[in-house]
């Protein structure tokens, strides 16, 4: 039987109890409980926490990031350090290998194609994703596995030639390229370590495939964390606890903006079929789409603005009006907030991935990470949320700041109500547990995942 007890441990701030779970469930609170278990953790007076849950991720994608070489700004700089970053990681890998970079912007050496990269790299195969996720660029030793065609619209082509990028065609691209998904292993490792028990991939992408991946990593034990999996087609959850079905993804690209009527119809059947929605929305463009489409095609609970990049107040008023909830990134804040000072016209930067108005106006506000694309660390993104604060210190829109105890709960949303009231650490609830080594108040004072003690799911420890 499956049994854990969990001693001296401060919940909600007050008083030191001890927590006992039986069969995957919190059985009984309170002081001095006279219980055996098979696993006992002195809690220390640590604050015991519901384990967080990041509302919007992407396993794989942040897995093979990991494998990756980065070619972010902050980590090449320039043209210069983006040639010998490519270069020694050629030249370390085996030969005729595939080379794999993540994390580019133009900022860096200009935009992308295949003759810009074979100029780099051109004796094996190259593919370089940019920041947003969204674009690849390939070199020609690259190209040349994509086959003979025909390519979907999303392969570009200049005069009948393959440019090298390609656009929001990642599953076509994995087909083609033959891919094997990444061992999850040590994304799991990572989110254990700072508390982490449960995840919503939001990968557009899913589908039997990549569930049933899934599926295996989390029976074998490899993936420890809940899992509930977006897509952008008919999915059927697992019979068993490997993973769940989550929201109908769509996706909003703001240089291709359809008319809001056919995301509408879009919305209405996901609804028939009784899924929820959540439709990607960095830009302010986007946004607009979304809302009306919305407006047209209805909104149910658990409808959802992924991102939330840009909203102005009239935005947020008919948001809060629609009844949808914002799953936000306030990490960017952190990782991209001097890029948007310096670009982003200064009247427009009070809407960028705004947090306290959105709460002020009754919008459900959930946490997440977009990780690879932000931090996987759900801490930081809660310190971005309570400081608004960039990597050199600047500050971005300092109204939209929160409490460090409305950040935390920013990550302690139902999986199926983020943004919702929060889980409680209560008799009958799930053990999906995140003890920390200090008391609630100076765990709220850090927002560090240093001071993560354990993590527990289903009473399995998984950290600690």
């Amino acid at each position: 039987m499956n049994s854990a007890l969990i001693r001296n441990v401060e919940l909600a701030g007050q008083g030191q109890v001890d927590v006992s779970v039986i069969e995957g469930s919190i059985h009984q609170i309170g002081p001095r409980l006279q219980a055996r278990a098979a696993l006992e953790i002195d809690g220390r007076g640590g604050a015991l926490l519901p384990g967080l849950w990041d509302h919007h991720i992407h396993l794989f994608g942040l897995a093979a990031a990991m494998e990756s070489v980065d070619v972010s700004p902050a980590a090449v700089g320039d043209a210069d350090g983006f040639a010998k970053a490519l270069r020694t990681a050629a030249k370390a890998a085996a030969s005729g290998a595939w080379l794999r970079a993540v994390g580019y912007d133009d900022a860096v050496a200009g935009p992308l194609e295949r003759d810009t990269l074979d100029r780099l790299v051109a004796d094996r195969p190259l593919r370089v994703q940019y920041r947003t996720g969204s674009l690849w660029a390939l070199n020609s030793e690259a190209v040349r596995r994509l086959g003979p065609g025909p390519f979907p619209p999303g392969v570009q082509q200049s005069d009948g030639r393959l440019t090298g990028l390609v656009l929001r065609e990642d599953g076509w691209l994995r087909e083609q390229l033959g891919s094997v998904p990444p061992s999850l292993a040590t994304v799991s490792r990572m989110l254990s370590r700072w508390g982490v028990t449960g995840v919503t991939d939001a990968s557009a992408t899913n589908d039997s495939t990549s569930a049933a991946a899934i599926a295996r990593a989390r029976r074998s034990g490899e993936l420890r964390q809940r899992v509930i999996l977006m897509s952008a087609r008919p999915l059927e959850p697992s019979a068993d606890d490997a993973f769940d079905v989550g929201p109908w993804k769509i996706v909003l690209d703001d240089a291709h903006l359809p008319d809001p009527r056919q995301p509408a119809e879009l919305i209405r059947d996901a609804h028939a079929s009784g899924r929820a929605v959540g439709i990607h929305c960095v830009t302010a463009g986007e946004l607009a789409v979304a809302l009306a489409a919305f407006a047209e095609g209805g909104v149910i609970p658990g409808d959802r603005i992924e991102h939330g990049g840009v909203i102005d107040a009239d935005a947020t008023s008919v948001i809060a009006e629609l009844g949808l909830t914002v799953v936000t990134q306030p990490v960017f804040v952190a990782d991209r907030g001097d890029r948007y000072i310096a670009e982003v016209d200064p009247g427009d930067q009070a809407a960028l991935y705004p947090a306290a108005s959105l709460l002020a106006a009754g919008v459900r506000v959930a946490g997440s990470s977009d990780a690879p694309y932000g931090s996987a660390d759900p801490w930081k993104g809660m310190r971005a949320a309570v400081s608004r604060l960039t990597a050199a210190g600047q500050a971005l829109n300092l109204a939209e700041r929160v409490s460090p105890a409305r950040a935390l709960g920013l990550w302690l949303g139902h999986p199926n109500d983020p943004g919702g009231r929060s889980r409680k650490v209560e008799v009958g609830a799930p053990a999906d547990l995140c003890l920390m080594k200090a008391p609630l108040a100076e765990a709220l004072d850090a927002l560090s995942g240093e001071l993560v003690a354990a993590t527990l799911v289903g009473g399995d420890l998984t950290f600690g």
